[in-house]
């Protein structure tokens, strides 16, 4: 008996010392870069040449996106629908900043059952976001590459490659903000 009251008592000073210190700590605050992401936001449509390789003949592609804050404005979720070259379905993405690693994050889940995660920088005007992929058990690095053309449209380009060095455009298009 007296062995349980000693651990509960331990177990009441720890959490007590715990809800103090909460307590004394400030609300967390959205990391500063992640302002750089209301671009974003709003809704979009998008028009892409899908470029013939290993996972098909190529084509059409084209999505509407719709972007907003998630409360707390820690991260920014896309709602997205495809159609064209690989059939038709829908995705959803979180896009947020990592300040340990100082790079922007991007986790994205589509209806044909594939998650993704890139990290991305920004220089100037062009946003670059970086991956490990696994598609129909073929691995590859992905570089997506988006370039701000006016405050409502930018351009994309998607490269894969199979050691990192040597890069293959696998997509191309354009998006413009409704």
């Amino acid at each position: 008996m007296r062995r349980i009251s000693l651990s509960l008592a331990c177990l009441l000073v720890v959490t007590f010392f715990g809800v103090a210190v909460m307590a004394q700590m400030p609300m967390p605050k959205p990391a500063p870069e992640l302002a750089k992401l209301d671009y974003l936001a709003g809704n979009w449509i998008s028009e892409a040449d899908l470029k013939p390789g290993p996972f098909g003949p190529g084509g059409k592609v084209s999505s509407t996106d719709n972007a907003s804050w998630m409360e707390g404005k820690f991260f920014l979720v896309m709602h997205s629908k495809f159609t064209g070259a690989m059939g038709d379905g829908s995705s959803t993405a979180y896009f947020g900043y990592n300040p340990d690693k100082k790079v922007y994050t991007y986790n994205e889940f589509n209806s044909m059952g594939q998650a993704t995660y890139s990290e991305g920088t920004i220089d100037g005007d062009t946003w670059s976001w970086t991956s490990d992929e696994n598609i129909g058990g073929q691995k590859f690095k992905g570089r997506f590459i988006m370039k701000v053309v006016s405050p409502t449209s930018y351009t994309y380009k998607y490269e894969m490659s199979q050691d990192g060095t040597s890069w293959t455009t696998g997509m191309e298009g354009k998006a413009t903000k409704k």
